[in-house]
């Protein structure tokens, strides 16, 4: 009895007999003595079928239920967080038109030969493209150059009050006079606080516009205006640039007017533009023009472009062929 007792135990001792590679890999794919698959047997591969087919389906529940709830809390008419609880926050930065090709997305370079309508046909078309929503007429579409439209209304943008700088005569181009169209970003409910007395003006506004709102407010005009004003970042800029620089405007203000604020995602709404015609640009120089936007509660920074826009204007004049004077 104690020699099979003793048997026994040394048959549990033994070591399994070693497999090859293969083997082995086979065996974990089907070992027959344990009806095992891939080291499971049926009933331990039911088992995490079930709890897993379990756990997406709640998963995609939960996801689905606070897809809904979160949905909830928005609407079309206006954002779920506004003004300084917003990623965008209160102070808008301006844009400008018409933009570089796609092709060189990062660039702000607005550069063409002079009295070259194939060389500047790219810019006229890229101000066309840009203009187009703001073609056309509606019966929503009222004039707020005296009053801000009545609920549900929108405030028409009249495209000749930009003359010259107007698709007929290509915007200036042709002529080595570049307009450029200004547009103020758009920030839900956002109101602008205007510098409407010549007598509380910002420090550091330019002299120009300084004198251009003195001039309105002595002859009794509009300034509640969200002023602009452009100019070359660096003396050398400035000097290049020139001094002749004229704005269009809806009703002659230098800016835009406070009429078409706060924007509120009205259907159809249109922002106000400003267009700036640079009629002294010394040819053959990269000029770096800044232009601001002028609020009380518009503050600058030109390291993150805040209230302001930047971009590069360089007008080459067409090579004179040989023997030309």
């Amino acid at each position: 009895m104690a020699d099979k007792n003793k048997s026994d135990g040394d048959a549990y001792l033994n070591r399994p007999e070693k497999l090859g590679a293969w083997d082995g890999f086979k065996q974990f794919l089907w070992n027959s003595d344990t009806k095992q698959f891939m080291g499971r047997t049926s009933g331990s591969w039911l088992r995490i079928l079930i709890f897993y087919i379990i756990f997406y389906i709640v998963l995609a529940i939960f996801f689905v239920t606070m897809f809904f709830i979160f949905g909830s809390t928005l609407t079309k008419e206006r954002p779920k967080y506004e003004l300084k609880e917003s990623l965008i926050g209160t102070n808008p930065g301006l844009g400008f038109r018409p933009m570089p090709p796609e092709s060189n997305v990062e660039s702000t370079l607005i550069w063409y030969q002079k009295d070259n309508p194939d060389n500047s046909k790219y810019w006229v078309e890229e101000i066309d493209r840009f203009l187009e929503g703001f073609k056309g007429n509606s019966t929503d579409r009222v004039d707020c150059r005296n009053s801000p439209p009545e609920v549900g209304k929108i405030c028409n943008v009249n495209l000749d009050a930009f003359k010259p700088c107007i698709s007929k005569e290509n915007y200036g181009y042709e002529q080595g006079r570049p307009c450029i169209f200004l547009k103020l970003n758009k920030i839900y409910n956002w109101e602008p606080e205007y510098y409407n007395n010549s007598k509380q003006l910002a420090e550091n506004m330019p002299k120009t516009l300084v004198k251009h709102i003195e001039d309105r407010q002595n002859k009794k005009k509009n300034t509640e205006v969200v002023w602009v004003s452009c100019e070359g970042e660096n003396p050398a800029d400035i000097e290049n640039l020139g001094n002749s620089i004229d704005y269009y405007s809806l009703s002659g203000e230098q800016g835009f007017l406070g009429n078409y604020f706060p924007f509120l995602s009205t259907k159809g709404y249109l922002q106000p533009l400003v267009a700036v015609q640079f009629k002294s640009v010394k040819p053959g120089v990269l000029i770096n023009i800044e232009c601001k936007a002028w609020a009380k509660n518009i503050k600058h920074d030109r390291t993150d472009r805040r209230g302001s826009v930047h971009f590069e204007l360089m007008i080459d004049e067409v090579p004179k062929k040989k023997g030309e004077n």
